[in-house]
């Protein structure tokens, strides 16, 4: 027998099965299972261990159930029928083989996800490597509180239909909604639905940590007015293909005058250029030219061709010559500097901007000027 080649008693046998007290009887199993799972076994001493773990499993004191499942919890020693017995008892004991347990088969795991409650949800979401059809049931039935676990836990194979099952069964949940946010990789398609759904933290983390589509602008842009459009490429620094950007604000008809004014005041030089360039059917390559280098017909040829309304030339005119001017100085471009100077020489200067484009952004320079003064309590430099 396995047990006594490990230097077992016949006494440690019998009080696994005829101890008077639980505690003698959990002391043996613990003893026992340790044995086991440290020893190489012939097939036959397998089967008498499997016997005695059969018997053990069935044990009336929860302790000495207990002392089993903790302690081949991870091995391969414990064999299905016994993994599943355990799943089936209370949580404690349950918890612990249905995290680590490689016994269980992937249908195991989903009838369990389906039909064992909340503590086993959340166990089998833990385990590490959990495989797509088990998570994707956990998505399905799970609890709210699985549900996070298994988008936080990186190891689990959450495809594109998994995490969107996940968002619309618990789309007000942000734990959920962070979990899924701050996962290593994520599906074009679920990064788009998120953007208008997590809080202003979590949104910089996407538009940081993962690509940015014109649909995931259009988007915040959607649910959050035209100012969200121009923040977002000031807080990503870009936008992956600014021409595909642009075209499909166009195409939703989110390519006003206010937002490519609001845009051209804070220096989103690139984001005036394409926009431009898309109303007015004129490559950018031309468009450049005629803005930067035509002579000073050029801009308003452009500006006309590109249908924008007469009343607002003057204030377009405003912010290409601001952009120049600050270019010709030669002064560093620290981005936050670089627009409060454009925003403080634009708004000094003659112009007739819509008095909402001109709230806004003075607005925009309040807050800049604000982000300005924390840094330098914080011991950051200021770049004049």
């Amino acid at each position: 027998m396995a047990a006594v080649r490990a230097g077992l008693t016949e006494d440690d046998l019998r009080m696994l099965v005829k101890g008077p007290t639980a505690d003698e009887r959990a002391l043996a199993a613990h003893k026992l299972c340790r044995a086991m799972d440290r020893d190489n076994m012939s097939r036959q001493e397998m089967a008498q261990a499997h016997e005695i773990l059969r018997l053990m499993a069935k044990d009336a004191a929860e302790l000495v159930r207990r002392a089993l499942a903790i302690t081949l919890k991870a091995s391969p020693v414990l064999p299905r029928d016994v993994a599943l017995k355990l799943a089936r008892d209370v949580e404690s004991i349950a918890a612990p083989v249905l995290n680590f347990s490689p016994a269980f088969s992937d249908e195991d795991l989903i009838d369990i996800a389906r039909t064992g409650g909340a503590a086993r949800q959340e166990a089998i979401a833990r385990r590490h490597n959990l495989p797509a059809a088990v998570a994707s049931a956990l998505t399905d039935v799970g609890c709210e509180e699985s549900v996070r676990l298994v988008c936080a836990n990186d190891n689990a194979d959450l495809g594109e239909n998994a995490l969107q099952t996940a968002i619309s069964r618990y789309e007000t949940s942000q734990p959920v909604l962070t979990a899924i946010a701050y996962r290593k990789v994520l599906p074009m398609s679920v990064t788009e639905r998120l953007v208008d759904l997590v809080s202003d933290q979590v949104r910089r983390h996407l538009i940081e940590q993962h690509s940015v589509s014109p649909a995931v602008a259009q988007q915040i842009a959607t649910a959050a007015s035209e100012r969200a459009v121009v923040d977002l490429v000031d807080q990503a620094g870009r936008a992956g293909d600014m021409g595909a950007f642009v075209a499909h604000l166009n195409k939703n008809g989110r390519l006003t005058a206010s937002l490519l004014l609001r845009a051209l005041a804070q220096g989103q030089m690139a984001l005036f250029e394409w926009g431009i360039s898309e109303l007015a059917g004129v490559p950018h390559h031309r468009t450049w030219l005629m803005i930067h280098d035509a002579g000073p017909l050029g801009l308003k040829a452009i500006y006309e061709r590109a249908g924008l309304p007469a009343r607002l030339f003057p204030a377009f005119r405003s912010g290409v010559d601001t952009f120049h001017a600050i270019n010709a100085d030669g002064a560093a471009r620290d981005k936050e500097r670089f627009q409060e100077r454009m925003l403080q020489r634009f708004l000094t200067q003659p112009q007739q901007a819509p008095k909402e484009d001109v709230d806004y952004l003075l607005e925009k320079m309040d807050r800049l000027a604000s982000q300005a003064r924390v840094a330098r309590r914080a011991g950051g430099r200021t770049i004049n």
